[in-house]
């Protein structure tokens, strides 16, 4: 019979260079692995993003992602999506950049976790940093298949750029 261990708890807070430990953080995915080790907290400095970690005690990183504001040109919104919103050439949003999960974390709900806090904090900013809702860029079917059972759904020609209208996002909460 397997023995259960709890997991040690984690707090979502932004990215600290000098009291997390970026260097050990493996989610399996080389290009997620080398930004967070590498440049998520020059993109913190320039105030290109905002990165969060999911992070134990010990300061070891399970999980981050990242928000930034981000504009949606109208006349590449679906037609379904288009009546919702205004009519602005260029409309507003929330970007969320990236989103992984330490590889000895996966299947714990930690992705379900982050995203479930980064659409808090957009939602909350919402109220004073106009945002239509949330874009994600999927790496992969699988990451967008994710996003769509969270309501997510496809913008522009490709599948793997998603939106999430603000008001769905109200309803979570």
């Amino acid at each position: 019979m397997p023995v259960f261990r709890p997991s040690p708890p984690v707090t979502i807070e932004p990215l600290d260079k000098k009291r997390h430990d970026r260097a050990s953080f493996d989610c399996g995915v080389p290009a997620l692995n080398t930004y967070l080790q590498r440049q998520a907290a020059q993109d913190v400095e320039k105030h290109a993003a905002v990165v969060y970690v999911a992070a134990t005690v010990t300061r070891f990183i399970t999980g981050y992602y990242t928000l930034s504001q981000f504009g949606i040109d109208f006349v590449h919104l679906p037609d379904d999506l288009a009546r919702r919103l205004s009519r602005y050439p260029v409309v507003p949003a929330t970007l969320l950049g990236r989103l992984a999960v330490a590889s000895a974390w996966q299947g714990q709900k930690m992705g379900e976790t982050l995203l479930l806090d980064a659409l808090r904090r957009a939602l909350s900013q919402s109220a004073h940093i106009a945002s239509t809702g949330v874009v994600v860029d999927a790496k992969d079917e699988r990451s967008a298949a994710f996003y769509r059972r969270y309501g997510f759904t496809p913008i522009l020609a490709t599948n793997h750029r998603l939106f999430l209208h603000i008001s769905t996002i109200q309803q979570l909460f």
